[in-house]
């Protein structure tokens, strides 16, 4: 599978790093530092292209989009049409400093990131996943907790591409947990807000997942 990764931070050559070992062909773009891109994918995926956020859209069956909330906008606009496209977002509208939201987006609000950029991109297929779980995490050898297996919820409305982004997470080394259409994204954000300054205050920020237990 062709995947483009728009927003090569932590988080997005974190897992353009794994998908690329796991066989996809992988193209990373929008970096704060581009001059430097390639010399990072070198070290964690050498097979990895660069080029700019059209050329992922372009290239990608699917699109992962991993930008900071500010830079959204500027990033989609970059990326041009994205018809038809699966895209897997993990934008966040958390601050910073993790002790609130940005301006613009409160905690159970009546739209979420997710479905703002469903907005932005009416064309594309949006899903959102990979928010609950952190980018350290990504980066160790295993995603394993002891026995455990952390779970990473996510949720949109096209099956297909549920269907695909439930194959990534499995490929990551996460349990996926499908919890329903894209409005849910409102109730997985606000939790993410939680999560990540909860793990913060307590000292347990990054070493800690979150597992989904049945019985």
């Amino acid at each position: 599978m062709n995947i483009g990764i728009i927003g090569s931070g932590n988080m997005g050559k974190a897992l353009g790093s794994i998908w690329s070992k796991n066989g996809h062909k992988v193209l990373f773009s929008y970096s704060r530092d581009p001059n430097n891109l390639r010399a990072v994918i070198d070290s964690i995926a050498p097979s990895a292209l660069v080029g700019t956020p059209a050329e992922a859209a372009q290239f990608g069956e699917v699109i992962f989009l991993a930008v900071p909330w500010v830079a959204l906008k500027d990033a989609l606009n970059a990326a041009g049409p994205l018809d038809d496209k699966v895209l897997i977002t993990c934008v966040s509208p958390l601050k910073p400093d993790f002790k609130g939201l940005t301006t613009g987006l409160q905690a159970f609000s009546e739209i979420s990131a997710a479905e703002t950029i469903a907005q932005l991109a009416p064309s594309a297929k949006v899903v959102e996943a990979f928010n609950l779980t952190f980018a350290e995490i990504l980066q160790s050898e295993s995603r394993q907790f002891g026995s455990e297996q952390p779970s990473v919820f996510y949720c949109g409305d096209d099956e297909q591409a549920k269907q695909v982004t439930a194959g990534l997470i499995k490929e990551s080394g996460y349990e996926a947990v499908d919890a329903g259409p894209l409005v849910i994204a409102r109730t997985l954000e606000s939790l993410a807000t939680i999560w990540v300054q909860m793990a913060v205050v307590a000292g347990m920020f990054p070493n800690v997942g979150l597992k989904v237990l049945r019985r």
